[in-house]
């Protein structure tokens, strides 16, 4: 390139207004450090871009030709400009961000709702998945943030920020109301038919943990891929199983399904946000962010 991009900047005023003048009340400038410029412009180009007339000035045919790939590249840059700063002062944007539906149930719903009511203008890309495979899009930069039940381990130049806390409880559809009847053993599970997630989730491998606890192995009878599958199982008598309480929470008010008490106590288990530590967030992902941690905190 051999002239400066301000030329073009102040070329691309003078020919859009066909006046000196008018250009150099919107640079806020003078008409003669105008007529210099675009003086140097053409010594640059070695071309006559303006002929002067009573009216002002017009353009050339090298000056019609440049001002046509001009006006292009600056409205571009001016566009660019204004969405910057749109996206920085939240009128406009989009997050991309992984969840899991324990997390989305459990506690991200409520702050999406609060987010989207301060800022509507936000999009929000929510892509539903499993805990590994939000680690694994966040690894890959095809999300910004992952909010994800535990147990997780963030991986290297991860970052992982305990958010929130649920607590699992043991269900029965109709069949096994009974069962509500009196406090079940751990060990005595193993006469009913369990539901679980199937093995490589972060729940699955939670709950072998917790069986494990007291030396026995889970054997479920029925695994799905995904969490939302066990509550309408459980409602058709396929077996009993373990949700969080928000999940379960308007069945058993209607009463499709019961909860069965353990003698030993599930412990709590909780919402982590993740993020990549070499990644700049976006303004709009900056703020969920901080809305998220700052609930936290209250």
């Amino acid at each position: 390139m051999s002239a400066n991009l301000e030329y073009y900047k102040i070329f691309y005023y003078v020919a859009k207004y066909r006046s000196f003048t008018r250009a150099a009340e919107i640079l806020v400038s003078s008409q003669p450090s105008v007529s210099r410029t675009i003086k140097m412009l053409e010594q640059d180009l070695n071309c006559t871009l303006f002929t002067r007339t009573q009216k002002g000035v017009t353009l050339t045919p090298e000056g019609v030709d440049l001002y046509q790939h001009i006006r292009v590249a600056y409205e571009e840059i001016l566009a660019g400009e204004e969405t910057v700063k749109r996206e920085c002062g939240l009128e406009e944007g989009s997050i991309y961000m992984g969840a899991n539906e324990t997390a989305l149930h459990c506690f991200l719903f409520e702050q999406l709702e609060s987010f989207r009511q301060k800022y509507p203008a936000i999009k929000l890309r929510i892509q539903s998945s499993t805990t590994p495979d939000a680690m694994h899009m966040l690894k890959e930069r095809a999300i910004e943030l992952a909010v994800v039940s535990g147990p997780v381990e963030a991986e290297h130049k991860m970052r992982k920020t305990a958010v929130g806390e649920f607590q699992d409880i043991l269900i029965g559809g109709p069949r096994f109301r009974q069962l509500a009847r009196r406090t079940l053993r751990l060990e005595a599970l193993t006469r009913y038919p369990l539901i679980l997630l199937s093995r490589g989730t972060k729940t699955r491998d939670f709950y072998e943990d917790f069986f494990q606890q007291y030396g026995l192995s889970v054997e479920p009878d029925i695994e799905v891929a995904s969490a939302d599958l066990i509550l309408p199982m459980v409602i058709h008598n396929l077996g009993i199983g373990f949700l969080p309480r928000e999940i379960a929470r308007p069945e058993l008010e209607k009463g499709t399904v019961v909860e069965l008490q353990l003698e030993e106590d599930i412990p709590p288990r909780k919402i982590f946000l993740l993020e990549d530590l070499e990644r700049k967030l976006s303004v709009a992902a900056e703020q969920l962010k901080e809305m998220i941690t700052r609930q936290k905190e209250e």
